[in-house]
């Protein structure tokens, strides 16, 4: 097998900030679990009221994954647009990739 060196000069903003809305989507179901668990408990608690607890939580559950998914995209779109001012100024990332038969 051989290997080939290839340079990244740049990324696309919109590629990468596409990527981190889906890791922020993923990441805001999970938190927005937990967050679901406690405001829901909480608010059962206090009130006694159980479908006020179960209507905060999943409202907040659907918030995080909201949340989660612009904040994961607009990041993104952030580091993606960080990363090619950094690259133009060091002249980019040497990879050495295999060619597989």
């Amino acid at each position: 097998m051989t290997t080939t060196a290839y340079m990244i000069k740049q990324f696309g903003v919109v590629s990468i900030a596409k990527f981190f809305g889906v890791i922020g989507l993923v990441w805001g179901f999970f938190m927005g679990i937990f967050l679901a668990i406690g405001i829901g408990g909480a608010a059962s608690a206090m009130g006694g009221i159980h479908a006020l607890g179960i209507g905060a939580g999943l409202a907040g559950w659907v918030l995080m994954i909201i949340i989660g998914g612009i904040g994961g995209f607009i990041c993104g779109a952030i580091v993606a647009i960080v990363y090619n001012i950094v690259l133009g100024a060091i002249g980019g990332i040497e990879m050495d990739l295999e060619v597989k038969a």
